[in-house]
C-alpha cells in the first residue's frame, strides 16, 4: 500500500469525517472506498461511451421504425414536468 498527500477544503474534510463516523469506518477507509467507486463508475461510463461510438445511429432508427404505432395505455404516460419543451 502507498500513501498520497491529499489537500481538501475544510468543509469537504468535515463532511468526510461525518460520513466516516456514520459508516463507522476510518477516514482513510472512506476515502479509499469512495475513490475505488469513482474509478469504477468512470470506467463504466468510458466503456459505454466507447460502445456508443461504435454504434450506427441509422441502424438504431431502423429498429425503432419496426415498433408498431399504437397509442399508449391510459396509465402509461410521462408526468407533465418530464416532457421536453417543443419549439
Amino acid at each position: 500500500m502507498t500513501s498520497y498527500p491529499l489537500r481538501l477544503p475544510a468543509h469537504v474534510l468535515e463532511e468526510a469525517r461525518k460520513a466516516a463516523a456514520e459508516d463507522e469506518v476510518s477516514l482513510n477507509q472512506l476515502f479509499s472506498s469512495l475513490i475505488a467507486d469513482g474509478i469504477g463508475h468512470r470506467r463504466a461510463i468510458l466503456g459505454l461511451k466507447a460502445r456508443a461510438d461504435q454504434g450506427d445511429p441509422q441502424a438504431a432508427l431502423r429498429v425503432l421504425d419496426r415498433v408498431p404505432a399504437v397509442d399508449p395505455e391510459a396509465d402509461d404516460t410521462l408526468p407533465a414536468f418530464a416532457l421536453p419543451e417543443r419549439d
